[in-house]
Protein backbone atom coordinates (compact mmCIF):
# COMPACT_ATOMS: atom_id res chain seq x y z
CA UNK A 1 0.00 0.00 0.00
CA UNK A 2 1.49 3.35 -1.05
CA UNK A 3 1.20 6.08 1.56
CA UNK A 4 0.43 9.69 0.58
CA UNK A 5 2.69 12.62 1.32
CA UNK A 6 2.33 14.25 4.72
CA UNK A 7 2.49 17.75 6.18
CA UNK A 8 2.54 18.74 9.88
CA UNK A 9 -0.61 19.94 11.64
CA UNK A 10 -2.40 19.85 15.00
CA UNK A 11 -5.80 18.61 16.15
CA UNK A 12 -7.56 19.39 19.42
CA UNK A 13 -9.21 16.29 20.91
CA UNK A 14 -12.67 16.63 22.45
CA UNK A 15 -14.75 14.43 24.76
CA UNK A 16 -15.14 10.69 24.30
CA UNK A 17 -18.28 9.74 22.35
CA UNK A 18 -18.08 5.94 22.69
CA UNK A 19 -15.60 3.19 23.54
CA UNK A 20 -14.85 0.19 21.32
CA UNK A 21 -12.63 -2.87 21.71
CA UNK A 22 -9.41 -1.30 20.53
CA UNK A 23 -10.31 2.32 19.92
CA UNK A 24 -11.90 5.44 21.42
CA UNK A 25 -14.26 7.68 19.42
CA UNK A 26 -13.78 11.36 20.27
CA UNK A 27 -15.53 14.57 19.33
CA UNK A 28 -13.75 17.41 17.53
CA UNK A 29 -14.67 21.10 17.33
CA UNK A 30 -16.02 20.56 13.83
CA UNK A 31 -18.73 18.09 12.98
CA UNK A 32 -16.40 15.10 12.73
CA UNK A 33 -15.41 12.25 14.99
CA UNK A 34 -11.86 11.05 15.59
CA UNK A 35 -11.41 7.32 16.13
CA UNK A 36 -8.30 6.88 18.27
CA UNK A 37 -6.92 3.38 17.70
CA UNK A 38 -4.33 1.97 20.08
CA UNK A 39 -1.41 0.34 18.27
CA UNK A 40 -0.57 -1.51 21.48
CA UNK A 41 -4.02 -3.08 21.63
CA UNK A 42 -4.04 -3.98 17.96
CA UNK A 43 -0.48 -5.29 17.94
CA UNK A 44 -0.28 -7.53 14.88
CA UNK A 45 -3.77 -6.52 13.71
CA UNK A 46 -2.84 -3.02 12.55
CA UNK A 47 -3.51 -4.32 9.05
CA UNK A 48 -7.23 -4.33 9.94
CA UNK A 49 -7.19 -0.55 10.37
CA UNK A 50 -5.04 -0.13 7.26
CA UNK A 51 -7.64 -2.14 5.37
CA UNK A 52 -10.47 -0.02 6.80
CA UNK A 53 -8.67 3.14 5.69
CA UNK A 54 -8.19 1.75 2.19
CA UNK A 55 -11.89 0.87 1.87
CA UNK A 56 -13.17 4.13 3.34
CA UNK A 57 -10.96 6.16 1.00
CA UNK A 58 -12.60 4.40 -1.93
CA UNK A 59 -16.21 4.91 -0.82
CA UNK A 60 -16.12 8.10 1.27
CA UNK A 61 -18.96 10.52 0.53
CA UNK A 62 -20.23 8.17 -2.16
CA UNK A 63 -23.37 7.07 -0.31
CA UNK A 64 -25.22 8.74 2.56
CA UNK A 65 -25.54 5.47 4.53
CA UNK A 66 -21.83 4.64 4.47
CA UNK A 67 -19.29 6.10 6.89
CA UNK A 68 -16.99 8.67 5.27
CA UNK A 69 -13.30 9.06 6.10
CA UNK A 70 -12.22 12.70 5.97
CA UNK A 71 -8.58 12.32 7.10
CA UNK A 72 -6.27 9.90 8.84
CA UNK A 73 -2.91 10.18 10.55
CA UNK A 74 -0.84 8.55 13.28
CA UNK A 75 1.48 9.09 16.22
CA UNK A 76 3.86 6.67 17.88
CA UNK A 77 1.09 5.13 20.01
CA UNK A 78 -2.13 5.60 18.04
CA UNK A 79 -3.77 5.71 14.66
CA UNK A 80 -6.37 8.47 14.12
CA UNK A 81 -9.30 8.23 11.70
CA UNK A 82 -11.31 11.43 11.15
CA UNK A 83 -14.81 10.30 10.16
CA UNK A 84 -18.44 11.38 10.14
CA UNK A 85 -19.86 12.26 13.54
CA UNK A 86 -22.64 9.86 14.53
CA UNK A 87 -24.57 10.91 17.64
CA UNK A 88 -27.75 8.86 17.31
CA UNK A 89 -26.44 5.68 18.92
CA UNK A 90 -26.55 2.15 17.56
CA UNK A 91 -29.37 0.10 16.11
CA UNK A 92 -29.78 -2.00 19.28
CA UNK A 93 -29.95 1.06 21.51
CA UNK A 94 -32.47 2.78 19.23
CA UNK A 95 -34.83 -0.20 19.35
CA UNK A 96 -34.56 -0.33 23.13
CA UNK A 97 -35.17 3.39 23.59
CA UNK A 98 -38.21 3.39 21.29
CA UNK A 99 -39.75 0.66 23.44
CA UNK A 100 -41.75 -0.88 20.60
CA UNK A 101 -41.13 -1.58 16.96
CA UNK A 102 -43.21 -1.93 13.81
CA UNK A 103 -42.62 -4.00 10.69
CA UNK A 104 -42.74 -0.87 8.56
CA UNK A 105 -39.79 0.48 10.59
CA UNK A 106 -37.82 -2.64 9.75
CA UNK A 107 -38.68 -2.21 6.06
CA UNK A 108 -37.15 1.27 6.04
CA UNK A 109 -34.02 0.23 7.92
CA UNK A 110 -33.37 -2.89 5.85
CA UNK A 111 -34.00 -0.99 2.60
CA UNK A 112 -31.39 1.61 3.59
CA UNK A 113 -28.88 -1.09 4.51
CA UNK A 114 -29.51 -2.97 1.27
CA UNK A 115 -29.14 0.18 -0.84
CA UNK A 116 -25.76 0.83 0.78
CA UNK A 117 -24.62 -2.75 0.23
CA UNK A 118 -25.72 -2.53 -3.42
CA UNK A 119 -23.51 0.55 -3.75
CA UNK A 120 -20.57 -1.31 -2.18
CA UNK A 121 -21.04 -4.33 -4.42
CA UNK A 122 -21.34 -2.11 -7.51
CA UNK A 123 -17.97 -0.64 -6.54
CA UNK A 124 -16.34 -4.01 -6.01
CA UNK A 125 -16.40 -4.02 -2.20
CA UNK A 126 -17.64 -6.75 0.16
CA UNK A 127 -18.35 -5.56 3.71
CA UNK A 128 -18.08 -9.01 5.40
CA UNK A 129 -18.96 -7.78 8.92
CA UNK A 130 -22.55 -6.57 8.77
CA UNK A 131 -24.22 -6.73 12.20
CA UNK A 132 -26.34 -4.41 14.38
CA UNK A 133 -23.27 -3.14 16.23
CA UNK A 134 -21.94 -1.72 12.96
CA UNK A 135 -25.17 0.12 12.13
CA UNK A 136 -25.41 3.58 13.72
CA UNK A 137 -27.72 6.57 13.47
CA UNK A 138 -26.32 9.91 12.34
CA UNK A 139 -28.47 11.98 14.75
CA UNK A 140 -31.02 11.46 17.53
CA UNK A 141 -33.87 12.42 15.22
CA UNK A 142 -36.49 9.72 14.75
CA UNK A 143 -35.98 9.83 10.97
CA UNK A 144 -32.20 10.00 11.14
CA UNK A 145 -30.08 8.50 8.38
CA UNK A 146 -28.27 5.25 9.14
CA UNK A 147 -24.49 4.99 8.96
CA UNK A 148 -22.83 1.65 8.24
CA UNK A 149 -19.40 1.28 9.86
CA UNK A 150 -16.99 -1.60 10.61
CA UNK A 151 -14.96 -1.90 7.40
CA UNK A 152 -11.92 -3.51 9.06
CA UNK A 153 -12.31 -6.86 7.28
CA UNK A 154 -14.00 -5.59 4.13
CA UNK A 155 -12.51 -6.61 0.82
CA UNK A 156 -11.93 -4.60 -2.34
CA UNK A 157 -12.19 -6.89 -5.34
CA UNK A 158 -9.80 -6.26 -8.21
CA UNK A 159 -11.81 -7.02 -11.37
CA UNK A 160 -8.61 -7.44 -13.37
CA UNK A 161 -7.19 -10.01 -10.97
CA UNK A 162 -10.20 -11.45 -9.14
CA UNK A 163 -9.47 -13.77 -6.24
CA UNK A 164 -12.32 -15.39 -4.32
CA UNK A 165 -12.13 -15.07 -0.55
CA UNK A 166 -11.51 -17.90 1.84
CA UNK A 167 -10.56 -16.17 5.10
CA UNK A 168 -12.92 -16.42 8.08
CA UNK A 169 -14.86 -13.25 8.93
CA UNK A 170 -15.51 -12.03 12.47
CA UNK A 171 -18.93 -12.75 13.98
CA UNK A 172 -20.33 -16.29 13.55
CA UNK A 173 -23.91 -15.18 14.26
CA UNK A 174 -24.01 -13.23 11.00
CA UNK A 175 -21.57 -15.29 8.93
CA UNK A 176 -22.79 -17.24 5.90
CA UNK A 177 -22.44 -21.06 5.76
CA UNK A 178 -19.82 -20.98 2.99
CA UNK A 179 -17.54 -18.87 5.19
CA UNK A 180 -17.77 -21.25 8.15
CA UNK A 181 -17.05 -24.16 5.83
CA UNK A 182 -13.99 -22.24 4.62
CA UNK A 183 -15.23 -22.30 1.05
CA UNK A 184 -14.80 -19.64 -1.59
CA UNK A 185 -17.11 -16.71 -0.94
CA UNK A 186 -17.96 -13.25 -2.20
CA UNK A 187 -20.79 -10.71 -2.24
CA UNK A 188 -23.53 -13.19 -1.15
CA UNK A 189 -22.07 -13.21 2.40
CA UNK A 190 -23.36 -9.65 2.88
CA UNK A 191 -26.82 -10.69 1.72
CA UNK A 192 -26.89 -13.54 4.26
CA UNK A 193 -26.04 -11.00 6.99
CA UNK A 194 -28.91 -8.77 5.84
CA UNK A 195 -31.20 -11.78 6.22
CA UNK A 196 -30.04 -12.33 9.81
CA UNK A 197 -30.42 -8.62 10.63
CA UNK A 198 -33.93 -8.58 9.14
CA UNK A 199 -34.92 -11.64 11.19
CA UNK A 200 -33.59 -9.92 14.31
CA UNK A 201 -35.42 -6.65 13.62
CA UNK A 202 -38.75 -8.43 13.16
CA UNK A 203 -38.75 -10.72 16.19
CA UNK A 204 -35.99 -9.51 18.51
CA UNK A 205 -33.86 -12.67 18.31
CA UNK A 206 -31.24 -13.88 15.87
CA UNK A 207 -32.09 -17.09 13.97
CA UNK A 208 -28.94 -18.93 15.09
CA UNK A 209 -28.48 -18.39 18.81
CA UNK A 210 -25.36 -18.87 20.90
CA UNK A 211 -23.12 -19.46 17.92
CA UNK A 212 -24.81 -22.69 16.77
CA UNK A 213 -22.36 -23.23 13.92
CA UNK A 214 -23.88 -26.48 12.62
CA UNK A 215 -27.29 -24.83 12.38
CA UNK A 216 -25.76 -21.96 10.42
CA UNK A 217 -23.95 -24.31 8.04
CA UNK A 218 -27.22 -26.16 7.37
CA UNK A 219 -29.33 -22.97 7.35
CA UNK A 220 -31.47 -24.68 9.99
CA UNK A 221 -33.73 -21.95 11.35
CA UNK A 222 -37.43 -21.51 12.09
CA UNK A 223 -39.78 -18.56 12.34
CA UNK A 224 -40.18 -18.79 16.10
CA UNK A 225 -41.63 -17.93 18.54
CA UNK A 226 -44.96 -18.33 16.80
CA UNK A 227 -46.66 -15.51 18.73
CA UNK A 228 -44.12 -13.09 17.27
CA UNK A 229 -44.08 -14.28 13.68
CA UNK A 230 -47.85 -14.57 13.33
CA UNK A 231 -47.85 -10.77 13.32
CA UNK A 232 -45.31 -10.53 10.49
CA UNK A 233 -46.23 -10.40 6.80
CA UNK A 234 -45.62 -13.34 4.49
CA UNK A 235 -43.56 -11.04 2.29
CA UNK A 236 -41.11 -10.48 5.12
CA UNK A 237 -40.75 -14.21 5.71
CA UNK A 238 -40.23 -14.78 1.98
CA UNK A 239 -37.58 -12.02 1.91
CA UNK A 240 -35.70 -13.63 4.79
CA UNK A 241 -35.97 -17.12 3.30
CA UNK A 242 -34.45 -15.94 0.02
CA UNK A 243 -31.50 -14.44 1.88
CA UNK A 244 -30.92 -17.24 4.41
CA UNK A 245 -30.39 -19.69 1.56
CA UNK A 246 -27.53 -22.13 2.09
CA UNK A 247 -26.63 -21.87 -1.61
CA UNK A 248 -24.94 -18.51 -2.22
CA UNK A 249 -25.71 -18.68 -5.94
CA UNK A 250 -29.44 -18.87 -5.17
CA UNK A 251 -29.36 -16.06 -2.62
CA UNK A 252 -30.84 -12.72 -3.65
CA UNK A 253 -28.32 -10.15 -4.85
CA UNK A 254 -28.56 -6.64 -3.42
CA UNK A 255 -30.38 -5.34 -6.48
CA UNK A 256 -32.74 -8.31 -6.55
CA UNK A 257 -33.49 -7.75 -2.87
CA UNK A 258 -34.35 -4.10 -3.53
CA UNK A 259 -36.95 -5.26 -6.04
CA UNK A 260 -38.58 -7.69 -3.61
CA UNK A 261 -42.27 -7.11 -2.89
CA UNK A 262 -41.52 -6.47 0.80
CA UNK A 263 -39.92 -3.18 -0.27
CA UNK A 264 -42.03 -2.40 -3.29
CA UNK A 265 -45.60 -2.93 -2.10
CA UNK A 266 -47.50 -1.44 0.87
CA UNK A 267 -47.83 -3.69 3.89
CA UNK A 268 -51.30 -5.08 4.67
CA UNK A 269 -53.20 -2.90 7.14
CA UNK A 270 -53.31 -5.58 9.79
CA UNK A 271 -49.50 -5.77 9.82
CA UNK A 272 -48.96 -2.05 10.42
CA UNK A 273 -51.75 -1.43 12.95
CA UNK A 274 -50.34 0.10 16.20
CA UNK A 275 -51.44 -2.84 18.44
CA UNK A 276 -49.40 -5.27 16.33
CA UNK A 277 -45.94 -4.59 17.62
CA UNK A 278 -43.47 -6.35 19.85
CA UNK A 279 -42.14 -4.94 23.10
CA UNK A 280 -38.55 -4.08 22.24
CA UNK A 281 -37.46 -3.66 25.84
CA UNK A 282 -38.77 -7.09 26.80
CA UNK A 283 -36.66 -8.88 24.20
CA UNK A 284 -33.71 -6.48 24.13
CA UNK A 285 -31.78 -7.98 27.04
CA UNK A 286 -31.97 -11.52 25.66
CA UNK A 287 -30.95 -10.37 22.20
CA UNK A 288 -27.98 -8.40 23.50
CA UNK A 289 -26.82 -11.30 25.67
CA UNK A 290 -26.97 -13.64 22.66
CA UNK A 291 -25.01 -11.21 20.53
CA UNK A 292 -22.41 -10.84 23.27
CA UNK A 293 -21.99 -14.62 23.42
CA UNK A 294 -21.25 -14.88 19.72
CA UNK A 295 -19.02 -11.83 19.88
CA UNK A 296 -16.99 -13.56 22.59
CA UNK A 297 -16.51 -16.50 20.27
CA UNK A 298 -15.00 -14.23 17.65
CA UNK A 299 -12.44 -12.43 19.85
CA UNK A 300 -9.06 -13.94 20.56
CA UNK A 301 -6.22 -12.86 22.84
CA UNK A 302 -8.38 -10.36 24.72
CA UNK A 303 -7.57 -11.34 28.30
CA UNK A 304 -5.88 -8.00 28.94
CA UNK A 305 -8.38 -5.96 26.98
CA UNK A 306 -9.60 -3.77 29.86
CA UNK A 307 -6.08 -2.73 30.85
CA UNK A 308 -5.16 -1.97 27.25
CA UNK A 309 -8.33 0.04 26.67
CA UNK A 310 -7.57 2.12 29.75
CA UNK A 311 -4.03 2.75 28.49
CA UNK A 312 -5.44 3.70 25.09
CA UNK A 313 -7.84 6.13 26.74
CA UNK A 314 -5.01 7.78 28.65
CA UNK A 315 -2.91 8.08 25.50
CA UNK A 316 -5.82 9.73 23.69
CA UNK A 317 -6.56 12.32 26.37
CA UNK A 318 -3.89 14.78 25.21
CA UNK A 319 -5.47 18.21 24.70
CA UNK A 320 -3.35 18.96 21.62
CA UNK A 321 -1.80 16.20 19.50
CA UNK A 322 1.13 16.80 17.14
CA UNK A 323 0.47 14.59 14.13
CA UNK A 324 1.11 14.13 10.44
CA UNK A 325 -1.74 15.26 8.23
CA UNK A 326 -2.45 12.91 5.31
CA UNK A 327 -4.36 14.13 2.26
Amino acid sequence: MAYPTTVPCKYTIGKTIRQEDYSVIKETKKTYAVEVVSKKLLQDRVNIVRNEISTLKKISQGHRTLLSLHNYFETENNLYLVTDLTLGGGLLERIYEDGSYFERDAVNIVRNITEAIAYLHDNGIIHRDLKPENILFRTNDKNSDLVITGFGISKIIDPENFDVLTTICVNPAYVAPEVLKELEHGKPVDMWAIGVITYFLLCGNIPFEDGELLAIIQADYRFEPQECWERISERAKDFISKLLNVDPESRLTAHQALNHSWFCEPLPNQVSDPPRRFNARRIFKKAVNTIRVVNDLSHANNSNILNLIEESRKDADESVVDVLYID
